[in-house]
């Protein structure tokens, strides 16, 4: 089994599922052998540097990834990370008690106001903010799938109430949630109208 930190790759804008099987298969066509493959995080048999690091980075690049090196950049793309799978995985989680600082204490092991001010610097918006703009990501997404009413979307994403959705929304986006949605009817056309 291979020894902690020693063994792992940090690759940063891998946000789904799918970016996990493409750095899967991207590795195994370099040869690259790994116990796991998750949201960010690559553990491989062989210690990092044993590895071909600059073919590794090359062939992520070109898959729209990249291979971090700084301490920060890693701890950065961590932060994302688990707060992306959060808002991923929204059904697992109470939104509306979700404490981001807890969270991340426990998730990453680093006091929040270093963690915040590390993002902040870094990102030039905070991590509350990041957050925010996942969750309007999900919140659009799910309105595509015009599956969930407004109502249903503000309660399983934690907000307080529709109005306080809809405000958060229209500030991010530029328009109300009923706009949006309203837009992506638009640009649906039924089949027979080509």
């Amino acid at each position: 089994m291979p020894m902690e930190g020693k063994n792992i790759l940090y690759i940063k804008n891998m946000v789904c599922p799918r970016c996990v099987k493409s750095v899967s298969e991207t590795l195994t066509k370099l040869n690259v052998k790994f116990y796991s493959v998750t949201l960010g995080e690559v553990v491989t048999e062989k210690p990092v540097n044993e590895l071909p690091l600059d073919k590794i980075a090359e062939a992520l690049k070109a898959e729209g990834f990249e291979l971090l090196e700084s301490k920060s950049a890693k701890i950065i793309e961590r932060i994302k990370v688990e707060l992306i799978s959060v808002i991923q995985n929204y059904e697992k989680f109470n939104l509306e008690a979700f404490n981001i600082s807890n969270f991340l204490k426990e998730k990453i092991s680093i006091d929040y106001s270093s963690l915040s001010a590390l993002f902040s610097k870094t990102e030039g918006i905070t991590i509350e903010h990041f957050f925010i703009l996942q969750k309007i990501e999900k919140v659009k997404e799910l309105l595509k799938y015009n599956e969930l009413t407004l109502s249903e979307i503000a309660y399983k994403l934690g907000y307080s109430s529709v109005g306080h959705l809809s405000n958060q929304f229209k500030k991010v986006t530029g328009m109300t949630a009923s706009q949006f949605k309203a837009e992506i009817q638009n640009l649906r056309k039924p089949i027979d109208s080509f």
